[in-house]
């Protein structure tokens, strides 16, 4: 398998621009405003890389840094909060919430990647499985706490290597393909089991009546559903706290060199975690008796 960065240190991988260079010189994530937290885990080397794309013509480019969906400023946080509480509050990190809500008549507290500290949950045997990637806590007028509701952030994996097409963008601005792939493999054995998991732990939560948020790129979206049979083996159903919302979070628009690609909501499904976990455990089921057949050929032939 081959592929190519796609973008790199915020800009995309054509951009030749000088605040593309420079950007990338300095090592600097734009969203984050600071320097790039993605390494190669060999010589932990600041790697810079966004998204990447297959070789095969026409694929697209996938996110593979989370922190890029965390772009203008946090955007993706601010469309879940009105979607999940129905109204347009500030967002503020944990504590200083609570006098935030009460100076406005209500706040965010949020928690999460830098943002309010650790949340104290308790382990499930040994394994901190409860945890989530964001927790939004609607506060009052008053400062109290009156419903929550949690997130999952999901880009994709990637394997093998960008380490020489790393370089000679770093070094000439110019786009060479290197072994890396993506590994869809995780959607199957992981992202599903934990929305599962994590959803059926949030049906539980007298004050999340909301359930819970994934946000991915398009083509995890995609995979995902896919992998579940479609949106016809998990209908749409109303927000409820056993809900599972699917929110591909993906490039929205073209940009001139310089420019930094806009992210927006490009498809939303709502289901509830039930329908999940049934369609996952269901999935694809062959016809009855193919290892029969399957023996019966190899012992006799056709």
């Amino acid at each position: 398998m081959a592929g190519y960065i796609s973008e790199f240190f915020g800009y995309r991988a054509e951009d030749d621009s000088e605040t593309a260079i420079t950007t990338a010189a300095r090592q600097i994530c734009p969203f984050l405003g600071s320097q790039c937290t993605k390494v190669l885990s060999r010589d932990r080397v600041i790697a810079g890389v966004c998204a990447v794309r297959q070789k095969t013509a026409g694929s697209p480019s996938v996110i593979c840094c989370p922190n890029r969906i965390y772009a203008e400023n946090y955007k993706m946080l601010h469309h879940v909060a009105e979607q999940a509480f129905g109204c347009n509050l500030g967002l503020y990190s944990g504590r200083a919430a609570v006098d935030k809500a009460r100076e406005e008549n209500g706040a965010i507290a949020v928690f999460g990647h830098g943002w309010g500290g650790e949340l104290r949950l308790p382990q499930r045997a040994g394994v901190g499985s409860y945890f989530v990637d964001w927790v939004l806590a609607r506060l009052d007028g008053n400062g109290e706490l009156v419903e929550f509701t949690a997130i999952e952030v999901q880009t994709i994996d990637t394997t093998g290597n960008y380490r020489e097409a790393r370089m000679a963008l770093l070094e000439n601005r110019e786009i060479v393909a290197d072994t890396v792939g993506l590994n869809w493999e995780n959607v199957s054995k992981r992202i599903i089991p934990q929305l599962i998991y994590k959803g059926q732990v949030l049906q539980r939560e007298d004050l999340c009546r909301t359930g819970l948020f994934f946000v991915c790129p398009k083509a995890v979206y995609e995979r995902v559903l896919n992998r579940l049979g479609g949106k016809d083996r998990i209908p749409h159903f109303p927000t409820q706290p056993a809900s599972i919302h699917f929110i591909a979070y993906d490039y929205d628009g073209a940009t001139q060199d310089g420019e930094i690609t806009p992210l927006g909501v490009l498809e939303e499904h709502c289901t509830t975690v039930y329908k999940v976990q049934e369609a996952f455990s269901s999935m694809n089921l062959p016809e009855g008796n193919v290892y029969r057949d399957a023996i019966r050929k190899s012992l006799y032939g056709a």
